[in-house]
């Protein structure tokens, strides 16, 4: 078999088992503070109370890419406050989110601006230069918060 077959299998198995998750629990969940990283129940893609730019990361605890974001996620988080919003919505605890906002698969990272409109969306594991580079090709300036600005 050829590669490219085998990873369009590989993608396709994963798209369906994220399919069955969403669609496995229906049941709402009260709001979870139990992580590190702050995690929303919010459905609302156009929320933006802070007038900040936000980053909404969906995606599942469970999941290795997932896990993988968690500390970039939290780092930004940590470094960026004051700045930007990082958000973290658990598919599984909050099946409605997924389709709120439109995800096809775990993890997604969607670029939010400070008036609440959708930027743009990432679809896989996303590097912490990565996601700054967004910012910056839309012209966002993001400042490290003032507790990590004076550190050097």
């Amino acid at each position: 078999m050829r590669p490219k077959a085998i990873i369009a299998i590989i993608v396709l198995v994963f798209a369906v088992g994220v399919v069955l998750a969403l669609k496995k629990d229906r049941e709402s969940v009260p709001k979870s503070t139990g992580t590190p990283l702050e995690q929303t129940g919010s459905a609302d893609p156009a929320a933006s109370a802070t007038g900040l730019p936000r980053l909404v990361d969906l995606g599942s605890k469970q999941c290795i890419p997932c896990k993988l974001m968690a500390p970039i996620l939290e780092r930004l988080r940590d470094e960026y406050q004051g700045t930007l919003v990082v958000e973290f919505i658990d598919v599984r605890e909050y099946p409605d989110a997924g389709e709120e906002y439109g995800i096809r698969m775990i993890p997604t990272q969607i670029f939010f601006d400070a008036a609440g409109n959708e930027l743009c969306r990432n679809e896989g594991f996303m590097s912490e230069e990565d996601i700054l580079a967004k910012w910056r090709e839309f012209g966002i300036s993001l400042e490290k918060g003032e507790s990590h600005a004076d550190t050097n």
